[in-house]
C-alpha cells in the first residue's frame, strides 16, 4: 500500500511529492470578469507553501454562460490569462503540482448571474433552462479544450475535468437529464460521448506531457453501475492521468440497497486502474482518516475542508507526532489567519457549524 509521504508519479507530467491533493473548493473570492484576485491566489499559494503535493484551482468555468456561483475564477477568454499565469508561478515554485479544474455549471445556475437563460443538455422547465443545439454542443467541447490550452499556456500542469454534482457533463452523463436523441443522448455510450471527445480534444492540442484528470460523483445524478463502468473504461484507455472520485463520505456505503455490504469506495478501488492513478474526497479531516483511506488502497488523498482549517496540514502531519486538527466551529479570526478572505468567509457561513457565530 503506498504511504501518504511517498511521491507519486503520473503517466505525463511532473510527480507529486507527496500524496497530499487540495480538493478544488468553491470560494466565490475571484473578480466578477473571472479575473484572479488577490485573495484567491493568496488562498491557493498558501496552500502550496503548506506542502500539498498537488494544489487544485476551484471550479473554473469555460463558458461565461457557464458561471456557477458568484466570485467564480474563468477561463473563457484570454483576458483571464495573465492571472492564471501568475497563479501557477506561485503554485509551482512551491514545489506542488498546478491543476486547474476545467467547469461549466449547465443547468445549475441563474439567468441573473449570467445574463442570459441557463442551458443544459435538455430543456429542463424546474430550472428554466434551455437544451443545446448541435452545434452548440460542439462549441462547449471546444471550449472545454480551449480552457485546456489557455491553462497550458498560463503554465499549469494540467487540468481535471468536473464530471461531478450535477454540473454539465454530469449532466450529460445522466440518462435523467440528457434526453437528447443525437449522439451525444441515448444510450450509456452517447451520454459519455461529450466527455471523452474533449479528452481527445485535449490530448490532441495540449503536450503530450499535459496531465488531464476527471472529477466524478456516483450517487444521485449519475448511478453508481454507470460510474464504475466509465471509471473502468477511463483508466483502460489511459487517455487521463487521474480520476478523483467525490463521495462525499469516503467510509459509506452505496445508497442503492442491491449495493450495500461494502463501501462506496471498494467499487473503485477494486477496479484494473492500469496506469491511473485513483484518489477519493469526502470527510477526510483528521490525520487517523487519511490513514485509513490510504489503507484502502487509493493513490492520493484529497482533503478540502481540514484543508480550509489548516494551509499546512501536510507539513504538519508530517513534522508534528501529535498533529490535532481544530475543530468546528472556528472564528472569523481563525478562518482569517488561514488565508481566508472575508469573501470565501461569507460563502462558508452558509455550512451549518463551520463559523462560529
Amino acid at each position: 500500500m503506498p504511504k501518504i509521504n511517498e511521491p507519486i508519479s503520473f503517466l505525463r507530467g511532473p510527480a507529486m511529492k507527496n500524496r497530499f491533493m487540495l480538493a478544488p473548493l468553491t470560494n466565490c473570492q475571484s473578480n466578477v470578469d473571472g479575473i484572479l484576485s488577490e485573495e484567491e491566489y493568496h488562498w491557493l499559494t498558501m496552500r502550496a507553501k503548506g506542502g500539498f503535493g498537488l494544489v487544485m484551482t476551484c471550479a473554473t468555468h469555460v463558458q461565461a454562460v457557464g458561471q456557477g456561483f458568484p466570485g467564480q475564477l474563468g477561463i473563457y477568454s484570454d483576458s483571464h490569462i495573465a492571472g492564471l499565469s501568475k497563479l501557477a508561478c506561485g503554485i509551482n515554485q512551491e514545489g506542488s503540482v498546478s491543476i486547474l479544474q476545467l467547469h461549466h455549471a449547465g443547468k445549475k445556475t441563474e439567468a441573473r448571474l449570467v445574463g442570459e437563460i441557463p442551458v443544459s443538455p435538455s430543456g429542463d422547465p424546474k430550472s428554466g433552462a434551455r437544451a443545446l443545439s448541435y452545434q452548440e454542443v460542439l462549441l462547449l467541447i471546444e471550449d472545454f479544450v480551449e480552457g485546456a490550452v489557455r491553462a497550458e499556456k498560463a503554465g499549469f500542469h494540467g487540468v481535471e475535468l468536473h464530471g461531478a454534482h450535477g454540473y454539465m457533463i454530469c449532466q450529460f452523463l445522466s440518462g435523467e437529464t440528457n434526453l437528447r436523441n443525437d449522439e451525444f443522448g441515448g444510450s450509456f455510450r452517447n451520454r459519455t460521448r461529450l466527455l471523452f471527445q474533449i479528452i481527445d480534444g485535449i490530448r490532441a492540442r495540449c503536450s503530450d506531457n499535459f496531465i488531464i484528470g476527471v472529477r466524478l460523483s456516483p450517487e444521485g445524478v449519475v448511478k453508481l453501475e454507470d460510474a464504475v463502468a466509465l471509471a473502468q473504461q477511463l483508466m483502460m484507455e489511459e487517455k487521463i492521468d487521474f480520476l478523483d472520485m467525490s463521495l462525499w463520505d469516503v467510509f459509506k456505503e452505496p445508497l442503492e440497497e442491491v449495493f450495500q455490504g461494502r463501501t462506496l469506495m471498494s467499487y473503485f478501488t477494486s477496479l484494473d486502474r492500469k496506469h491511473v492513478s485513483l484518489g477519493v474526497a469526502g470527510k477526510i479531516r483528521t490525520p487517523a482518516e487519511v490513514e485509513a483511506v490510504m489503507r484502502e488502497n487509493v493513490d492520493w488523498a484529497m482533503l478540502g475542508r481540514a484543508a480550509i482549517l489548516h494551509h499546512d496540514f501536510p507539513n504538519r502531519y508530517f513534522q508534528e507526532e501529535e498533529f490535532s486538527p481544530v475543530k468546528n466551529p472556528v472564528t472569523r479570526e481563525y478562518l482569517q489567519s488561514e488565508g481566508v478572505s472575508k469573501k470565501f468567509i461569507t460563502y462558508l457561513e452558509s455550512w451549518p457549524g463551520f463559523v462560529a457565530d
